[in-house]
């Protein structure tokens, strides 16, 4: 009985570990341009979904950081920035348990 419960106790502390991630990206726009959007979706999603930038923007040489703890326990997203001369950076399988900053060139 107590291997059964250590074992339940061990796999309960790696499951909320994975849970209780730092899942906070610092966005680098090191650009000559203004980013105008930006979008990120867990790997699983169809559509990129909502501007997390909102009414904002990000201007060149700056940076923001971003949380992207939803509670679904998800690491992998896939990025999207938009920029005011009208390109478009896209990074896949983007790490966010494990990587603290993403810096668009």
């Amino acid at each position: 009985m107590r291997i059964f419960i250590l074992a339940l106790t061990f796999a309960a502390a790696l499951f909320s570990g994975a849970f209780a991630q730092n899942r906070v990206v610092q966005i680098i726009n090191d650009t000559n341009v203004t980013m105008t959007n930006f979008y990120a979706t867990n790997r699983d999603q169809n559509s990129w979904g909502r501007d997390w930038f909102g009414s904002q923007v990000l201007p060149s040489g700056n940076a923001v950081n971003l949380n992207f703890d939803d509670g679904s326990g998800y690491c992998i997203y896939d990025f999207r920035a938009l920029f005011s001369d009208g390109d478009e950076v896209t990074n896949f399988g983007f790490n966010v348990c494990e990587l603290g900053s993403w810096r668009v060139y």
